[in-house]
């Protein structure tokens, strides 16, 4: 009996940390492994895939393409051309959904590549996606269909939330903000298990309470239902020590370096899809 109708072959080029968590991700949702392919041209990184996951592994891009009808790519942005040329034969015969999580390739590029028969979905995921825990912002043209987005949707769904963005110039924002965002959080965990420490808190103690924290007011942000601006507002009590220290992140203009600090990444991405 063959798994391919309920779940149709999806090859993986691309063995890295990413692919790694997306594919553990399909199989905790019931992905069966023997519908899975990977393209890994490091002989560990392959062989580690086979053991822990128990999915079909290969040298080349085109063998784990074959026969699969949904590619996600998954190199780095540098060999990417050279990957995409080498699946550009067949994708003139499988018309593939190909999803692109590399930053900074344009759809219009990746289309000069592979050819106008790939149906191109860009995705941006960021690196909690090894917990089951990240978001991925998607896009995709007007010719890609609707069961096709629900395809991609559901594949980025195996590591998070996702969100989709109409407008693809706008995917340099969302690599600025959710993509590059996890290590904004770590610099302020940082910096704050830092303070505490020139406060005189042990590390251990200082690294635990930086980092419960930072979950706790992460979750109560996703689950409360109410906006950050809201959250703030009600635990900063008048003049007390949370307004203080709130009046001194404001005061070194906090809001403004963010700003300032997103918009230089996102630039940055519009400089490296420019090449």
């Amino acid at each position: 009996m063959t798994d391919a109708n309920t779940h149709p072959p999806i090859a993986f080029i691309g063995g890295g940390n990413m692919a790694r968590s997306l594919i553990a991700g399909l199989i905790r949702q019931g992905v069966p492994a023997n519908t899975v392919h990977v393209a890994e041209p490091v002989d560990a990184v392959r062989e580690r895939l086979a053991i822990d996951f128990g999915v079909h592994v290969h040298v080349t891009a085109a063998e784990a393409a074959e026969g699969s009808a949904t590619w996600l790519l998954a190199v780095k942005p540098q060999v990417m051309g050279e990957a995409c040329a080498s699946l550009a034969g067949l994708t003139r015969i499988a018309s593939p959904l190909v999803v692109s999580i590399a930053a900074g390739i344009g759809s219009g590029r990746l289309r000069e590549w592979l050819g106008p028969q790939a149906d191109i979905v860009r995705a941006m995921p960021n690196t909690p996606a090894l917990l089951g825990a990240g978001v991925t912002g998607l896009y995709a043209g007007a010719s890609v269909s609707e069961e096709r987005r629900r395809r991609a949707e559901q594949l980025l769904a195996s590591a998070g939330a996702t969100v989709w963005i109409n407008d693809e110039a706008l995917m340099d924002a969302v690599t600025a903000v959710s993509g590059s965002g996890p290590a904004y959080v770590f610099l302020l965990a940082e910096a704050m298990q830092a303070a505490a420490r020139e406060q005189g808190l042990p590390p251990a103690a200082a690294a635990t309470l930086v980092a419960q924290t930072l979950l706790g007011a992460s979750r109560m942000l996703l689950e409360s239902g109410e906006s950050a601006a809201e959250l703030r507002r009600r635990v900063t009590s008048p003049n007390g020590t949370t307004q203080a220290a709130i009046e001194t992140f404001q005061a070194g203009g906090f809001e403004a370096l963010v700003a300032r600090a997103i918009d230089a990444a996102t630039r940055r991405g519009r400089e490296l899809s420019a090449g």
